[in-house]
């Protein structure tokens, strides 16, 4: 969200010193008329792969009692495992929708994978969001031109892809469409099984970028749940906000912007290589963009193996999925309703019925209590109000409204316990973000909201949400990414949604509610080990914050935002509150 929210900011403050002259260059670009988008869904019954009957073998080896299956993923290799297997593993179908798919060596593998998948006579539909196809990144979009893999750019912004300063002024002209984003995450094989949660593809999702790297949780679902993720790939894939790549880009643009990178790549690495002995910035200043993974770090990409799904631990629960309707995202022309005509809000579903007092019915009625609201944080802001006893909540960007905020003064009214997890200023990579945060640290902690902040300067938070591989060690910061809430110690959400303003009113998001004791525990025994370990507790004492120094790091308590410059303080002191928080 580094580039969105860098970019929200820059354009918001920044349009006024627009000249006439730009605006008007930027108003001439216009996306594609009467684009052709030829209409296709997932595979009907995933009956008869090898996946679906890899579901059913599992499950009646382990005696499920229901008839989904999910496996937390909580580490980077097994992230990475997953979505190798499930490529592997597909004989009919591969549906991808991202918000972020980065050119580089984790993605690499992961593509020509998919382009192999393709050649055997899989369908392979790619689905990306496209605010970040600009530069490097845009030669992901050459998937589109690859025989059997269809690829489409959800809300696209007109214009040449070749920097960001270009994308953005032609976004100036429609600001409010551009920055709103399709930031849902999906990875689906032949409909059996399926990947979602928090993870963009990328090198830092993965744990091998150099200087910086995410931690981050997904899920892989297996059995019926995967038809509702299908089932909301279709409805963005088939939307009219949906244009397919050749009616943006076509292969000579692409080569252009490859010959482009290449030289400016190289033209990099002399100047690195005469000011390898040169002064580092210091921490917390913004940093340059990261150098991409060292030899060692791209050899252990190669090597590593998918995940065996016939051992992988599933735990068979109920469960819903909440999905934003792709209207809540206006199309270039207008509109405010789905294709289906259903409101602009949830996609909505039809859980198996289920008799009352059983774990299936609990869950529809949580699933109801959701979908009953419009969006996918305000339904999640629905169940913490049906919360009793404790709520635990992993954001990475957390900028509470008045409604979340009142959420939870409900909720710590009622007695509930509530933890929140988030970035720190030093871990979060948008620092504009942490604004928003900050400026209502204080309310919510005299209401009783407990709050952690990632600590960015350790290479051993693996302890805390699986291995985080050697690769990510060294001078690696931590940046937190997951999007996770446990609710009573019995119903956990994993998805991809920040609790924030951008989410609820924004950016289309995704998410699992799974109702499962087991699954709760396990998260919320990571979620507490990264608390104590890995966190800075942030209390009020006489009046002011302090940090409270991670259990067993022999750190200091401190009176000011850690491991952060001065300078980096004082800058968003100064400009901080020009930026409202739906925007960060």
């Amino acid at each position: 969200m580094l580039a969105l929210r860098a970019f929200a900011s820059r354009l918001r403050l920044g349009c006024a010193a627009l000249t006439l002259p730009l605006l008007l260059a930027a108003g001439c670009a216009q996306l594609p008329q009467n684009v052709e988008r030829p209409v296709s869904t997932a595979l009907a019954s995933p009956s008869g792969t090898a996946l679906a009957e890899l579901v059913q073998q599992r499950r009646t080896a382990t005696q499920g009692r229901f008839e989904s299956g999910f496996v937390l993923l909580d580490g980077p290799q097994v992230a990475y495992g997953s979505r190798l297997a499930l490529i592997e593993a597909a004989q009919k179908t591969l549906d991808l929708q991202y918000y972020a798919i980065h050119a580089d060596a984790s993605t690499g593998r992961l593509l020509r994978g998919v382009v192999a998948a393709a050649r055997r006579g899989v369908r392979v539909r790619v689905l990306l969001d496209d605010f970040h196809s600009t530069g490097r990144n845009a030669l992901v979009m050459r998937l589109a031109f690859e025989p059997g893999i269809e690829m489409r750019m959800f809300n696209p912004v007109a214009g040449a892809r070749g920097s960001t300063l270009g994308r953005m002024l032609n976004a100036a002209g429609d600001f409010d469409r551009a920055q709103q984003r399709m930031h849902n995450k999906l990875f689906i094989a032949d409909n059996a099984m399926g990947v979602t949660g928090g993870r963009n593809l990328g090198d830092a999702y993965f744990g091998i970028a150099q200087t910086r790297n995410f931690v981050d949780m997904d899920v892989l679902a297996a059995g019926p749940i995967v038809q509702d993720l299908s089932r909301s790939f279709d409805s963005y894939w088939n939307n009219e906000r949906a244009y397919p790549v050749q009616s943006l880009v076509d292969r000579e643009e692409l080569q252009q912007i490859r010959d482009r990178v290449r030289t400016e790549e190289s033209a990099q690495r002399a100047r690195d290589q005469e000011g390898a002995d040169g002064p580092k910035p210091p921490d917390g200043e913004p940093r340059p963009a990261d150098a991409g993974p060292t030899d060692a770090q791209r050899a252990a990409v190669w090597d590593e193996k998918p995940l065996d799904l016939r051992s992988a631990a599933f735990v068979w629960a109920p469960a819903v999925m909440l999905a934003d309707a792709p209207a809540k995202i206006a199309a270039e022309t207008g509109g405010s309703t789905t294709d289906s005509g259903a409101p602009p809000g949830l996609v909505a579903l039809q859980p198996p019925a289920a008799s009352a007092g059983t774990p299936m019915a609990a869950v529809e009625n949580a699933s109801k209590t959701a979908t009953d609201s419009e969006t996918v944080v305000s339904g999640l802001l629905q169940l913490i109000g049906e919360t009793r006893s404790d709520l635990t909540i992993i954001s990475p960007y957390f900028v509470p409204g008045p409604d979340m905020k009142q959420a939870f003064a409900s909720a710590r009214a009622r007695g509930v316990r509530v933890r929140v997890l988030t970035n720190s200023l030093a871990s979060n990579d948008a620092p504009i973000a942490h604004v928003g945060y900050a400026r209502h640290r204080e309310e919510l902690l005299a209401m009783g909201v407990e709050l952690y902040e990632l600590r960015s300067e350790q290479a051993g938070l693996g302890s805390a949400f699986g291995s985080s591989g050697a690769t990510a060690a060294g001078e690696s910061r931590s940046m937190l990414h997951s999007k996770v809430l446990v609710l009573d110690g019995r119903l956990l959400v994993v998805g991809s949604m920040n609790l924030d303003l951008r989410s609820q009113l924004q950016n289309t998001e995704i998410a699992l509610l799974i109702r499962s004791g087991e699954l709760s525990r396990r998260a919320i025994a990571q979620i507490e080990t990264a608390m104590r370990q890995g966190a800075w507790r942030v209390e009020q004492s006489d009046g002011a914050l302090v940090w409270r120094a991670p259990e067993g790091s022999q750190l200091q308590d401190v009176h000011t935002e850690p491991d952060t410059s001065a300078g980096l303080r004082l800058l968003l002191k100064l400009f901080g509150p020009l930026a409202p928080d739906e925007l960060l």
